[in-house]
């Protein structure tokens, strides 16, 4: 009978360590061969790359605005049949004057779309705008069939534009524009297209500096504007 008792209470064998456990063998979900590694094969690895990709980052940097305008597949006929691929076109800007167009093509829309946005990170331009809203001028840009008309335009009017143009301008920062497409409704015209025209916008002050003038003689020349507001939309500008 003391025998038995003295069996009973005996405390289990241990179970041998790289043996199959309750989520820590080597089989186990989230365990290695010693059943103290975290989730996940890796273990740590996940959270020391994390950080240091957070470290790496730049504290100051700019936040864009992506728009996404046109993807396209498109397929190759091999051997063994088809074989599909996607273009992407995106444009990016910083909602403050600058804005740029890319192209990418790859195996899978995200890619496509990784690669686009790169290259329109690349590609930004400055435009000019008048009190931060709207274009200085009128102006005309055309790339092989597309031809876009684009005017500035009074506060409130917003963007009449549509497609690729509107892409355009909610990522450059233009708050009133009135445009106008003729011809193709190719997106990748329309945007090239609307880039040369963008591309030449000019401000008052540049074309003072390039005349040689002061900027309240060229604004005075826009209508019938007496000399003091003609001084007050000049020190605006300047």
């Amino acid at each position: 009978m003391a025998d038995e008792i003295v069996d009973a209470g005996a405390a289990p064998a241990e179970q041998p360590q790289g043996r199959r456990g309750p989520g820590g063998g080597r089989g186990g979900p989230g365990g290695g061969r010693d059943g103290n590694r975290g989730p996940g094969r890796g273990g740590g690895r996940d959270d020391r790359n994390r950080g240091r990709r957070d470290a790496n980052a730049e504290p100051g940097a700019e936040e864009l605005v992506e728009k996404l305008v046109h993807i396209n597949r498109v397929s190759k006929t091999v051997k063994g049949g088809k074989r599909f691929g996607f273009a992407a076109l995106v444009v990016v800007g910083d909602a403050k004057g600058r804005v740029g167009f890319g192209h990418g093509k790859a195996r899978e829309v995200p890619e496509a779309i990784q690669k686009a946005t790169a290259a329109a990170k690349k590609a930004m331009i400055r435009v000019p705008l008048r009190d931060g809203r709207t274009l200085h001028h009128d102006g005309y840009g055309h790339f092989g069939a597309g031809k876009v008309y684009v005017r500035s335009a009074t506060q409130g009017t917003g963007i009449i534009a549509g497609g690729p143009m509107r892409a355009v301008f909610e990522s450059l920062g233009v708050a009133d524009v009135v445009t106008k497409s003729v011809g193709t409704n190719n997106p990748y015209n329309m945007i090239r297209a609307t880039f040369a025209a963008l591309s030449e916008q000019t401000s008052p002050k540049s074309v003072a500096q390039r005349r040689g003038k002061k900027i309240a003689d060229l604004m005075a020349r826009r209508g019938d504007v007496s000399a003091r507001v003609a001084e007050a939309d000049a020190e605006a500008v300047a």
